[in-house]
Parts: structure tokens; C-alpha cells; sequence
């Protein structure tokens, strides 16, 4: 770093990253939600029936959750610059192939139905690749000390974009047909895309803004080596991850976590104008209540979760901020899903979405307490268990929904999210990865000198 770059006071270029990447995760809310706010013109369109379009918006899900792992793999050996560029870019086109899905040659060989279906596994198996990202960036940028707030930006980008994207694609959808809305949303995908390449970079130490005081603000000297620097070439240690309790309890969690959030993002715009009886404008405004909720309890919980750590240990801190959001939002969702008034209803589950979200900044910063040097593929791993939940979510919610009733539907729900609470307390957040590798190298000191010192160097 040159002696022009010291300041008396650190630059914030953190925090412009971290402002960059929430909107990276709005624009992912605003290409995963967009066709559930269309699904009302699609379905009468094309006379799909509830099952039909159940496993329509599931497609999505599938290629996500699929591509989670190659996508963490992916960061931690090229980094969130050029992976990241590139996921973009891919899931930009492939959503406005959306719009032209009913005239591809697919529909004359499978019908409309696989059509919508195909291209909306594509455009998850692009977006697969942000939430590893968001991981491998908030190790890079944040610090160890500031890891929960840090993984909270990629969450409140999520619900900013809950918040936008129903506004957004309804007023489209109104003046211009829905296949325009499709189109806006690829253009500024594209236009991101650019913006992020030009200006992020891996790690601080490339960034030609950052001056000293930030570098040692985002890591000081008394802490140890900044294992996000880690080589590209070392191999990601699987067996080594699939081998722990904590692991499993992450991703067992997430898989529960991610069942009832996907409610909201995929049934509850369908749920409030068939069953709550709402218009499409009324159902368009009250399908941002969750959303909301969430933009304001994530921050809240990824600061409670770093001040409850700072308060206790890792790991009751991670635990705490766990249950709470997870025990209040299963609450929340049995009771919401029973009470007859729409307004109180509505209010009520929206919150429960928004405790739902207070936890999940806690799950983010658990990757990046187990392993600084593989957040990026932990993160995958874990993300892909949410996201088959998520994926069976449409689909259970749409049978359970017919055969028993919504109430019933939401209920379960309620009872997956109390399951995720419980599986977290199986994470160890006070036991990272590396202590187990360094462990297990011990009886060759040169061996073990040499994993640590190239996780500082750079070395292979």
C-alpha cells in the first residue's frame, strides 16, 4: 500500500461493497418474484391449473438448489468478481427468455407448461451462485468481528427486493403486458453486471481505494490470519465438512428455514388474491408486508446475533439470535395462518416472515464461523438444503393447500420453522474448520506451518 493512501480516518469502501451487494440480492428478488406476481395472468393465459404452476415456480428452485455447491466452489477458487459478473449476466438473459418461453421450440415438442419450467430452472441455476458470494465477500470485506451485521446486507436485499418487486412488475405488467416486465428486469440485470465488475475486487488489499486505516479496521493486526486471502488452489476439505455435527445441524436448519420463507415468496401474492379475496392492485401492495418486515428485523437480527456473540460466545450468541427469530416466526405463522380478519392476518404472517429473516443473517455468519477459508463452498452446501426446502415448498403447500385447506398448509409451515430453531443448536459456531485441520496436521509442525502461513500468502 503507498504512503499517499494514509489517512488520519479509514475509507469506506466496505461499505460500499456492502451496498452493492444488497442490491445484488434485490435485483435476485426481483428476477425470482416477478413470475410469481405474473403467475395470475400466466395461469389464465395458458388454463394452467394450481398444481401446474406450483411446479412451475418450484423450477426455479430446482436449478438453484442444484447449483449451489458449484457456485460456492466456483468463489472460493476464481472470487466474487468474475463469478458473480458472469451469474448476472446469465440469469439477466435467461429472464427475458421468460418472456418468450409460450413461442420457443420447446412448447411444440413439451407443451407451455415445460416451457416456463425449463427456462426457470436456467435462471436459478444463475442466481445459485449469489448467496456463496454474499459469503465469500462478507469474510473478504466485513471482518470477524462484524460477520452477522455483514451477512444481514444480503438479506435486506432480499426483502428490498420484496418490497420493490411487486409494485414494480404489477405497474409494468398494467400499462405494458407482462411479458414487458420480464424485459425491464434482464436490461438492469445487464447494467449491474457492468457496474460490479468496474468496481469490486476480491479482497481489500486489490482495491485501489482502500487506504490503511480501513485494512486494519476490516482486520487488525491482533487478529489472526485473514483466511479469506486463502489460494484458490487448495482443495475445498467435503468429507471434512460432511464429517462434522455442526454441518449437518446447518444445513438440516436451513433446509427447514428455507420451506416456510418460500411460501411468501411464491404462494402469498396467489394466496391473498384467491383465497383472501383481494384484488390484483390490493394483493400487489400487501404482498410487500413481508418484505417490509423483513428489510427492517434482518439488520436487527444480524446485529443482535454479533452483539450476542460479543455478550456470550459464538456459540450461545449464534444460538440465541436462532431461536428467538425462529420460535417467534412459527408463532407468528400458526396464528396468522387462523385468524379470519384479512388485515390482522396479513400483518401478523408478514411479521412472521420478517423473524424468519432476523435468523437466517445468523446461518450466513455460522459459514463463515466454520470455515474462513471455505465460506463460499460451506455456504453452498448449506444454501442447497434451503433451497430443496424451498423447492418443496410450492409443491407440498399446493397439495396440502387442496386436500386440507390454506390454514392447514400454513400451519405446516409453522411447524417446519420451529424445526429449524431446533436443529441449529446442533451448529457449533465456537469450532471452525480450520482448528480441526490444523488439528489433524499437528503431528507434521512443517505441514501444518505451511496450510497457515499460505493462508495469509496466497500459496498453493
Amino acid at each position: 500500500m503507498n504512503d499517499s493512501k494514509l489517512q488520519d480516518h479509514p475509507t469506506h469502501v466496505r461499505w460500499h461493497i456492502m451496498g452493492l451487494l444488497t442490491f445484488v440480492s434485490m435485483l435476485t428478488y426481483l428476477d425470482r418474484l416477478n413470475l410469481s406476481i405474473a403467475g395470475k395472468y400466466i395461469q389464465d393465459q395458458y388454463s394452467f391449473n394450481t398444481q401446474t404452476m406450483g411446479w412451475i415456480l418450484s423450477a426455479f428452485l430446482l436449478g438453484y438448489a442444484i447449483f449451489q455447491i458449484p457456485g460456492g466452489w466456483a468463489v472460493d477458487r476464481f472470487g466474487p468478481r468474475k463469478i458473480l459478473t458472469f451469474a448476472i449476466s446469465w440469469w439477466s438473459v435467461t429472464t427475458a427468455l421468460t418472456a418468450v418461453a409460450p413461442r420457443l421450440p420447446l412448447v411444440g415438442l413439451l407443451g407451455a407448461a415445460w416451457s416456463f419450467a425449463i427456462v426457470r430452472f436456467f435462471i436459478g441455476l444463475g442466481e445459485s451462485c449469489v448467496s456463496p458470494n454474499a459469503s465469500k465477500v462478507v469474510a473478504a470485506w466485513m471482518g470477524e468481528k462484524r460477520t452477522g451485521i455483514g451477512s444481514s446486507f444480503h438479506v435486506l436485499g432480499n426483502g428490498l427486493g420484496g418490497v420493490v418487486t411487486p409494485v414494480f412488475i404489477a405497474a409494468i405488467m398494467v400499462r405494458w403486458g407482462w411479458q414487458t416486465s420480464f424485459y425491464a428486469c434482464s436490461v438492469l440485470g445487464i447494467v449491474t453486471a457492468i457496474i460490479w465488475f468496474i468496481y469490486v475486487r476480491d479482497v481489500p488489499q486489490q482495491h485501489p481505494r482502500v487506504n490503511e486505516e480501513e485494512l486494519a479496521f476490516i482486520q487488525p493486526r491482533e487478529t489472526p490470519a485473514n483466511f479469506a486471502l486463502v489460494s484458490p488452489r487448495r482443495r475445498t476439505p467435503w468429507l471434512k465438512m460432511l464429517s462434522r455435527g455442526s454441518v449437518w445441524g446447518l444445513m438440516l436448519g436451513y433446509f427447514c428455514q428455507g420451506y416456510p420463507v418460500h411460501f411468501f415468496h411464491l404462494w402469498f401474492f396467489i394466496y391473498l388474491v384467491r383465497v383472501r379475496g383481494l384484488s390484483v392492485t390490493q394483493g400487489s401492495f400487501w404482498d410487500s408486508a413481508p418484505y417490509v418486515a423483513i428489510a427492517l428485523l434482518s439488520p436487527l437480527g444480524g446485529w443482535f446475533s454479533d452483539f450476542a456473540v460479543r455478550h456470550w460466545n459464538k456459540r450461545r450468541g449464534r444460538h440465541s439470535a436462532v431461536w428467538v427469530g425462529m420460535g417467534l416466526s412459527a408463532l407468528l405463522l400458526w396464528t396468522g395462518g387462523n385468524v379470519k380478519n384479512t388485515t390482522v392476518s396479513i400483518l401478523i404472517l408478514a411479521t412472521a416472515a420478517g423473524f424468519n429473516m432476523f435468523a437466517t443473517p445468523t446461518f450466513w455468519a455460522a459459514c463463515v464461523d466454520l470455515t474462513r477459508v471455505h465460506p463460499g463452498s460451506l455456504s453452498g452446501l448449506m444454501n442447497t438444503f434451503g433451497n430443496l426446502g424451498g423447492w418443496l415448498s410450492p409443491i407440498i403447500t399446493a397439495y396440502t393447500a387442496t386436500k386440507f385447506g390454506w390454514s392447514k398448509a400454513i400451519d405446516l409451515a409453522a411447524i417446519v420453522t420451529l424445526g429449524s430453531g431446533l436443529l441449529f443448536s446442533f451448529v457449533r459456531a465456537d469450532l471452525p474448520l480450520e482448528e480441526a485441520i490444523v488439528s489433524d496436521l499437528s503431528h507434521s509442525p512443517a505441514v501444518a506451518h505451511h496450510v497457515v502461513h499460505g493462508a495469509v500468502q496466497g500459496e498453493g
